[in-house]
């Protein structure tokens, strides 16, 4: 088993150093985890007042054909963290550009969307999946191809009217794609390249990896012609566009991740920062934006309190927001105490996998309550509207 501790060696606890490791019991639910066969392998960071105070690596990167130790640089396929980190954020930046309306409805920008009913959906219904759209496009027939893809999205129906219940939608993430790619006059990876990735410095971040990389890559599981996914995209729809798609399609590693979440956190503070959004934007991209009077509380792309809202654990507070993806990644950020989360697992591999939900929340109570968090917070109810 490959096993790292807050300064890349050993953890102290397995060291055995006199000074108790405050998060030694952070460690310990990981490995429990890999030992119970919830996951092959764990890499999880803990950022706090300005830098990482913990990270720890253990179990193995793959399984299948032969055991990897899992380490430090593996990069996972990130699935639905695609959607709040990238095309959200690319979305916001075009926001922040006045060539984009939160409330601007979807078909002026790509007029198809109409089809069916949707003229009156909206960019900000899209990004708090209040559209009312159905969560994905169907797999039932094998169709291939992003221009079918795109054909599907614009002509799908909504199940329920805009605005009137939270519905998770990969649709919704696959037409905001359509709207970056429309607005910028770029292919959507290449738009995240300059000006998410680069300005970030996320160098080993990116859509379809090389053959090169395949060695890094935490691989998912066999495909329906029983090859193993390992550097291509798990996500069935994003694998059939191509590998690049708004709703999946990003590969990262805990390095990068965190240098995204520090470099939030400090442009939320005030601190000097790369992140490629303005301090207003972005405090309104993670606060709730969902219609007035509903519960199910959404940031623009980031979960806030849903039913999804797990990796927040019982401490961090009602100002905090995250994301999960189904591959078994995670990444949750809490403004107030300067902190964040990020827990990446290949939970599917080699055959499908085992839920990591328990895994997420415990591992964040513990984390807050190592960093001295340790009262529960109620959840935010408040709309703030942009």
């Amino acid at each position: 088993m490959a096993v790292f501790g807050a300064a890349g060696g050993l953890s102290s606890g397995l060291a055995g150093c006199a000074t108790p490791d405050p998060f030694a019991s952070v460690d310990r639910l990981a490995r429990d985890a890999v030992q119970a066969g919830q996951c092959p392998g764990v890499v999880l960071a803990i950022g706090h007042g300005g830098g990482i105070v913990h990270r720890y690596v253990y179990g193995a990167r793959a399984l299948v054909p032969v055991r990897e130790p899992e380490s430090w640089d593996t990069r996972f396929d990130m699935a639905s963290l695609t959607k709040p980190s990238m095309t959200a954020l690319a979305v916001m930046q075009l926001v922040e550009q006045n060539r984009l309306s939160l409330d601007e409805p979807v078909a002026t920008i790509l007029p198809d969307f109409a089809a069916a009913g949707k003229s009156d959906i909206t960019i900000r219904l899209l990004l708090t999946h209040y559209s009312g759209l159905p969560p994905d496009i169907a797999l039932t027939d094998p169709w291939q191809g992003k221009a079918e893809a795109v054909r599907r999205a614009m002509q799908s129906v909504p199940a329920t009217p805009p605005g009137d219940r939270f519905v998770y939608s990969d649709v919704n993430f696959i037409t905001l794609g359509l709207v970056v790619e429309r607005l910028s006059g770029m292919p959507l990876e290449t738009y995240v390249q300059h000006n998410i990735l680069d300005p970030l410095g996320m160098t080993q971040s990116g859509y379809r990896p090389g053959r090169s990389l395949t060695p890094l890559i935490a691989p998912t599981q066999f495909d329906e012609h029983g090859l193993m996914l390992r550097g291509v995209v798990h996500d069935p729809t994003a694998r059939r566009m191509g590998g690049v798609a708004g709703h999946a399609g990003l590969f990262s590693n805990a390095h990068d991740m965190c240098l995204y979440a520090q470099s939030l956190l400090d442009r939320l503070a005030g601190r000097p920062s790369a992140f490629p959004l303005r301090r207003d934007t972005l405090a309104l991209m993670t606060s709730p934006q969902q219609p007035a009077g509903k519960t199910d509380l959404r940031g623009l792309g980031w979960d806030i309190s849903t039913h999804y809202s797990t990796p927040r654990g019982a401490y961090f507070s009602p100002r905090s927001f995250g994301h999960t993806g189904f591959t078994g990644t995670s990444l949750w950020i809490d403004p107030p105490s300067d902190s964040y989360v990020i827990i990446l697992t290949n939970r599917v591999h080699p055959s499908g996998g085992h839920s990591v939900v328990a895994l997420r929340q415990a591992i964040a109570t513990e984390a807050a309550r190592a960093l001295g968090l340790d009262a529960p917070r109620p959840v935010a109810t408040s709309v703030t509207r942009g």
